[in-house]
């Protein structure tokens, strides 16, 4: 009979040989199983692939739907092993459908991207300003726009569409366009051409806050220059455009000629260049009385011309030049400076009057022209562009040449 001893340490080494045994097993189990999880995981990529376009997708997010979760049950493995090679492949291809998805106008930065179709241009296409809103026939510089005033809001809205035969000399160079509310504004609000030539477009919307009971009284004031290469602004023309009937149009296309420069209408009293500059640091305006042309002369007395400065009725200051004897271009050169404050701006006026004196002495001298310069209040066209353009370029001299009216 066996010793019990004996016997006790066999059946012990058994049972540790049979619990190392599973334990074996189950940790070999255990590592298949990761593994085959592993390849049947990675069938199932981040980010779908996507076979590149030639045109942009429109991408839709699908984040909820595609969030990975864990699979209650296992696939053998199957698959064929794969090299580090082929896996570096894989992930270089991977990388580079997710930038040609990302590369796309107009899609979202979310995480997950599925393209459902594209967009073709073609249906969109829009047919040329110039043939929706051509001019009118004529070689004559036009302005296209349109008005409409919003009661609602209170909202004047202004459209600037395109000029119309812009004259040679500017076709090379960038148009911009200076609009004001007159007698308010003061700051010019700017629009700059698409492009260039003939015909330049602009496209641009301006929307100034007005009252309603204000509109009446308002003017729309259009300035357009040419900037040349080397930066300077040439003067093409302007438009002076009154609210009040203009509202009746609201919406409509409307086409106005431009007053240029080549074409101001000549006075038959003649005309004089004035030079004006304001300083606001010190409250001081400079006029320059330059020359006079096209004067129509009573005798040979000479000319003389007076400038004045007026506040609504009230004569301020004024100066008389000295008489030049000469023939209907004479040169005066007569420099004048007024104390004017800020606020005054829109308020005051200036008045010259070309004056030939009598031959008797005690006898008022004859007055071939009178020229007024100054805002809303008092002058309009050019006389009023004069002056507002001294206002918005402060310290500079700004000169015009101006026709005399007929003296009052």
């Amino acid at each position: 009979m066996a010793d019990p001893v004996f016997l006790l340490a066999v059946g012990a080494s058994v049972v540790l040989l049979l619990l190392l045994c599973l334990i074996v097993y189950y940790l070999w189990r255990r590592k298949r199983g990761k593994k085959g999880r592993s390849q049947y995981e990675e069938l199932l990529p981040s980010a779908p692939s996507v076979a590149a376009r030639s045109a942009p997708g429109i991408l839709v997010s699908q984040d909820s739907l595609a969030t990975l979760r864990e699979i209650p049950f296992t696939v053998p493995p199957r698959f064929a092993t794969q090299n580090r090679g082929d896996l570096k492949n894989k992930e270089e291809m991977k990388m580079e459908t997710q930038r040609d998805i990302l590369a796309h106008r107009g899609s979202l930065s979310v995480s997950r991207w599925y393209p459902v179709g594209t967009v073709l241009a073609g249906l969109y296409s829009l047919p040329p300003l110039n043939e929706v809103v051509a001019p009118p026939p004529g070689m004559a510089t036009r302005l296209c726009f349109s008005v409409e005033y919003r009661h609602s809001s209170e909202q004047l809205a202004v459209s600037l569409l395109r000029l119309g035969n812009l004259p040679p000399r500017f076709h090379g160079n960038v148009t911009l366009v200076e609009l004001r509310r007159l007698p308010d504004d003061r700051r010019p609000r700017q629009a700059k051409a698409r492009g260039t030539g003939p015909d330049p477009e602009f496209n641009d919307h301006f929307v100034f806050q007005v009252s309603y009971v204000c509109v009446p009284q308002s003017t729309l004031s259009v300035c357009v220059l040419s900037v040349g290469q080397d930066g300077k602004r040439h003067a093409v023309g302007r438009v002076l455009v009154p609210l009040e009937g203009e509202l009746g149009q609201a919406g409509r296309v409307l086409w106005r000629d431009l007053e240029t420069e080549d074409h101001v209408q000549c006075s038959e009293f003649g005309h004089v260049q004035i030079s004006l500059s304001y300083s606001p640091s010190v409250q001081r305006l400079s006029v320059v009385v330059l020359r006079a042309r096209g004067l129509q002369l009573l005798t040979d007395a000479g000319v003389c011309v007076q400038a004045s400065l007026q506040i609504h009725t009230q004569v301020v200051k004024m100066k008389r030049s000295s008489v030049v004897k000469s023939q209907n271009d004479p040169s005066f050169h007569h420099r004048v400076t007024f104390k004017l404050r800020s606020q005054h701006l829109d308020e005051a006026c200036l008045r010259f009057e070309l004056q030939q004196p009598n031959v008797v002495g005690s006898e008022s001298p004859a007055l071939l022209g009178v020229l007024v310069l100054g805002p809303f209040m008092y002058a309009r066209g050019q006389q009023l562009q004069h002056w507002v353009d001294m206002v918005n370029t402060p310290q500079e001299a700004v000169e015009l040449w101006h026709g005399l009216s007929r003296a009052t």
